[in-house]
């Protein structure tokens, strides 16, 4: 029919060719369901912190988004954090949420007794974890 496709919002590929893409609308629709998951699963209001401690993959920048969104604060970290970090930050900004992926997960379970402001923990992947909600399966 002539007319130019649209240019995709968001673009990623990883190391094995693995590509995802999100139009405008998409990222949208995608950035309000995670605002819900963070506003309704993990119970966080505006003005709440979150710390993510995630590598580059597509959830970090829509985690980004859906914070804007619902006026979240968003810390992020470092993939390189030992768990002496992660407890450092957590105390100095008393997050109510931390997301990571399965690899990290661990270190962020070793300093769970001296984080006593975080109410809910997110995990990026497609496995679960005790105590964990997972990021895919509430969106």
């Amino acid at each position: 029919d002539g007319r130019k496709p649209a240019n995709p919002a968001f673009w990623w590929v990883n190391d094995e060719g693995e590509e995802v893409k999100w139009s405008f609308e998409e990222l949208g629709s995608l950035s309000r369901k995670a605002a819900n998951v963070l506003s309704e699963a993990c119970g966080l209001q505006r003005g709440d912190r979150v710390v993510a401690v995630l590598p580059r993959v597509p959830e970090w920048w829509l985690l980004n988004v859906a914070c804007m969104r619902a006026g979240i604060v968003l810390i992020p970290g470092t993939s390189q954090l030992t768990a002496k970090d992660i407890l450092y930050r957590l105390q100095a900004s008393k997050a109510k949420c931390f997301v990571t992926d399965d690899e990290r997960a661990p270190a962020v379970e070793s300093v769970l007794p001296g984080s006593q402001f975080l109410k809910s923990k997110l995990i990026v992947g497609k496995g679960s974890r005790d105590g964990w909600l997972n990021l895919k399966e509430l969106l």
